[in-house]
């Protein structure tokens, strides 16, 4: 299968419609959330994937919640958004949360949760599923330009007792681009360039 990754488009129109025009080869479009910015331009950015072909398969980032993007996306007939929920693609498992985890420093607009709360939103993950997340794990693909680790802990323990067979991320700018391994399993931090991947 086929996968075209992406992640943090922030309403940038033209990444937005590069992604469509690759994502016509592709089997499944996987976004990683932040689409919009601060709860604002989510309809255009989406507007420009709408005519994406294949299935399409999102979570929130933080500067839109579940809630927003389920109803930007609700007149989109092969999308599903995934937030502590999960689907299946061609028999794959995908699984998918969204938000800022842990809590960012940037306030009310963020959709953000706390580590337990992340928590308890993994639990139900399958176990060899592609995991989408829009944090990236503690210590994987997560360190911003000054240095440090901006991951969350509670999706590098699901990885841990999941092994998904993918794991798709974004949120940290600094890392867009790079792929890590946990044991046998890839993290991409997939970037607003997008990246494809054959699973």
């Amino acid at each position: 299968m086929k996968l075209l990754l992406c992640s943090d488009l922030h309403a940038d129109m033209a990444a937005a419609e590069s992604i469509r025009e690759r994502a016509a080869d592709c089997d499944l479009l996987i976004g990683a959330g932040d689409f919009g910015n601060q709860r604002r331009q989510l309809d255009r950015c989406l507007s420009a994937l709408f005519p994406v072909p294949c299935p399409v398969v999102l979570v929130p980032g933080n500067n839109e919640s579940y809630n927003e993007l389920a109803t930007a996306c609700r007149r989109w007939p092969n999308v599903q958004v995934l937030h502590g929920t999960g689907t299946e693609v061609q028999g794959v498992p995908i699984f998918g949360l969204g938000g800022g985890v842990p809590e960012t420093p940037f306030g009310d607009w963020s959709f953000d949760l706390s580590e337990a709360e992340a928590a308890a939103l993994l639990l139900e993950c399958p176990e060899q599923a592609i995991l989408i997340s829009h944090s990236p794990p503690w210590e994987l693909v997560d360190q911003p330009s000054q240095g440090g680790h901006l991951g969350s802990r509670a999706v590098r323990r699901c990885i841990e007792l999941r092994q998904p067979r993918l794991v798709v991320c974004g949120h940290i700018h600094a890392s867009a681009g790079q792929t890590a391994y946990w044991k046998t399993t890839p993290v991409i931090n997939a970037g607003r360039a997008g990246l494809e991947w054959t699973l």
